[in-house]
């Protein structure tokens, strides 16, 4: 009796110290972007599979992926593809990269609402957040256009940690640098609270950020055709601000990680991506 005891505290505790390993595993950490959809995913998920524990949290793309290299979250979330330095560290520690694209996101440019400019070009982009054009009155409407106010611009970016900052310095600034007084942001939020706040303001954040606080622009790239960020618009690849979201994992946390990584990849996975304003990786 007392061997059968000693065998059954044996197996209790074994089963605890699994299902302690499992819980511990299902961190996430990184994108402020990408921060909205995990969360809602991580709710869902939890509630179909009871016992399971997925803890997200934001900080940025570097942030998450640093997070990754020194073993401190299992998924990093990020708005940009990480870089080859980043993939050299993590060869040296032993490690073999996994990558999901779990969704895209159109990222809007964004102004206060009083502005009454709507339509701009990459060009234009450019000029401004590099600091070449520093009034609203030096720029002129490409459709309408309607010359912008006296203001003064006052240029909102994400900080360098973000994936969002390096991607818009790629696409659209075509990999020159930012004006020296752009005002960096520690979360998409803050930009959104201050564009919304600040009549000559612009800025840039996620789709699925945009609300009726603050005016997202139609924007082209060709001077051509000017397309406003919608989810139709990113699921057809018309806008051309759009971008690939990631998770990032290590091959020797695959059995932790890639249960919730299918869900999210799943039909309703990915109508949780949808919902939350995102486009769908399907």
């Amino acid at each position: 009796m007392m061997k059968q005891m000693r065998t059954l505290r044996i197996v209790v505790f074994a089963i605890t110290v699994l299902a302690s390993l499992n819980v511990a595993g299902q961190k996430i950490k990184g994108s402020d972007t990408v921060l909205p959809v995990s969360q809602e995913g991580a709710e869902m998920y939890m509630k179909q599979h009871k016992g399971a524990r997925v803890t997200v949290t934001g900080g940025g793309s570097g942030v998450g992926i640093s997070a990754l290299l020194d073993g401190t979250t299992d998924i990093a979330m990020a708005s940009r593809s990480i870089k080859f330095g980043e993939k050299m560290k993590l060869g040296k520690a032993g490690k073999k990269l996994k990558e999901a694209v779990i969704a895209y996101d159109a990222l809007a440019v964004i102004v206060n609402p009083s502005n009454p400019i709507t339509h701009l070009t990459r060009a234009q982009l450019e000029a401004i957040f590099r600091g070449k054009v520093t009034n609203w009155n030096q720029v002129t409407d490409y459709v309408t256009g309607r010359r912008g106010p006296d203001l003064k611009i006052i240029v909102y970016s994400r900080e360098t940690s973000s994936g969002t900052y390096e991607f818009f310095k790629t696409s659209v600034l075509h990999e020159k640098n930012y004006m020296a007084g752009v005002l960096s942001m520690p979360a998409t939020g803050a930009v959104i609270q201050s564009v919304s706040q600040t009549r000559g303001a612009i800025g840039y954040v996620g789709m699925a950020y945009v609300n009726s606080h603050v005016k997202a622009l139609k924007v082209s790239y060709d001077g051509k055709r000017f397309v406003y960020p919608t989810m139709a618009n990113g699921r057809n690849h018309t806008y051309p601000i759009i971008r690939e979201l990631y998770y990032y994992y290590t091959a020797d946390k695959a059995s932790v990680v890639e249960p919730f990584i299918r869900f999210l990849l799943s039909e309703e996975g990915q109508q949780i991506v949808m919902d939350s304003g995102y486009v769908p990786a399907k």
